[in-house]
């Protein structure tokens, strides 16, 4: 059902566009007026959930482990999957934002002949590297609608996207890869059991609408074609706050700029939202140097401890007589002294007078 639902909203969102352009005449409202409330939505909707991360407590360290922690000399320590200094930290962020390292290293499991099998899951650590970094790549190269001159790592990008030079224009490899990815993720949800299971709505929705925004963007490119000129001048007034409309402008640009201004809206708020949050999570930023560093909640309410002593203090006399052993005996009395002892002014034991 989540995914009929998610589904059914982006086809309900193409068509509010198109319909809006093509019947309406909305291209003012989609043109201009969704863009910057999606991008106003967008910088309000991280900053809030930064700061919101940033104010949750974190008083002790609670880094996620994969090796040996640092102790004795002559143990080796696991210095990227358990760091206990800063530089070990930033090593480990790194690998985990770049090559996702840690999806690198995880394992599927099934039951083969009534026997639970584990075994190497790197597909799903590959989709999920061109995933991202074509993602990263397409929005790179949108950089030449917004600047004037193009900026020449675009150029460069552009270059090497295009470098097998199949067709007029050229295929830009990044845009399938893209497509081919998103599109595995979301077979992935389908034919996965336990993947399926635990699927919501919520998880469905952003790869249609992913799909959805790498379609249309290809459809322009390729076979439904729009004047590049007067999208530049769109996007150009967008930038510089001097919005105007076009003619010209095909109504499918208008459905890809309304599904990238929802996906601009709905990522401050789902699970999309782990691209900033890796930053800011506690499992992965922090140093696991408990042993060396003593970690105090600065925020500990203030109590009134019965230490050990104390406690032995108010129950020495019922713990001796329970026979329970105590850390501190009472001092003898005179008469205990006497007894033991002998005379008790001389301190000698009786009958060991010299």
């Amino acid at each position: 059902m989540g995914a009929l639902f998610s589904f059914v909203v982006v086809i309900l969102l193409i068509l509010l566009a198109y319909v809006g352009v093509a019947a309406v005449g909305m291209q003012s409202f989609f043109g201009i007026v969704i863009p910057y409330v999606a991008v106003l939505v967008f910088l309000v909707g991280v900053v809030y959930r930064v700061i919101k991360w940033g104010k949750s407590p974190v008083p002790f360290a609670i880094t996620t482990t994969g090796g040996q922690q640092k102790s004795l000399e002559w143990i080796k320590q696991a210095k990227l999957d358990n760091p206990s200094s800063s530089t070990g930290v930033v090593g480990r962020m790194a690998l985990e934002i770049l090559l996702f390292r840690s999806l690198f290293r995880n394992t599927k499991s099934e039951l083969r002949d009534g026997r639970l099998a584990y075994g190497s899951g790197k597909w799903l650590w590959l989709a999920a590297m061109a995933f991202h970094w074509s993602f990263l790549i397409v929005l790179l190269r949108h950089v030449r609608l917004f600047e004037t001159p193009v900026p020449s790592f675009v150029n460069l990008l552009e270059s090497l996207d295009g470098f097998l030079q199949i067709g007029a224009p050229r295929l830009f490899l990044t845009g399938v890869i893209l497509l081919l990815a998103v599109t595995y993720l979301l077979l992935r949800r389908f034919y996965v059991r336990q993947v399926r299971y635990i699927s919501l709505a919520a998880d469905y929705f952003p790869l249609f609408l992913i799909i959805a925004v790498a379609s249309t963007g290809i459809l322009m490119r390729y076979f439904f074609k729009v004047d590049i000129v007067s999208v530049k001048e769109l996007t150009m007034g967008l930038v510089s706050f001097n919005p105007t409309v076009p003619a010209g402008v095909g109504a499918i640009f208008y459905v890809h700029v309304f599904l990238v201004s929802t996906l601009f809206a709905y990522f401050p708020f789902s699970k999309l939202m782990h691209a900033g949050g890796i930053y800011l999570s506690p499992t992965r930023n922090l140093a696991n140097d408990s042993r060396a560093v003593r970690h105090v909640n600065p925020w500990d309410y203030p109590v009134k401890v019965h230490t050990y002593d104390e406690y032995e203090d108010e129950f020495r006399e019922k713990m001796i007589k329970a026979g329970i052993p105590v850390e501190h005996y009472p001092a003898p009395s005179p008469e205990e002294l006497e007894k033991e002892f002998g005379d008790k002014d001389a301190g000698v034991p009786a009958g060991k007078e010299e």
